[in-house]
């Protein structure tokens, strides 16, 4: 699976996946084999926090 690399399209698509699946990023990221600490790192650095409560980007 090939992610947007805009931190600002990255946030909005990993949510709507989140939202819409009902997963937590953990279990996102394993079933379509994905680094969920680079996710976290990058969307970090753009100012968003993982809400693990939420199961969301913030």
């Amino acid at each position: 699976m090939t992610l947007p690399n805009d931190p600002f399209i990255l946030f909005s698509y990993i949510n709507t996946q989140l939202r819409d699946c009902g997963q937590s990023l953990t279990e996102f990221c394993k079933d379509h084999m994905l680094d969920a600490e680079a996710i976290t790192e990058k969307l970090k650095k753009a100012g968003f926090r993982y809400d693990a409560s939420q199961r969301r980007f913030r």
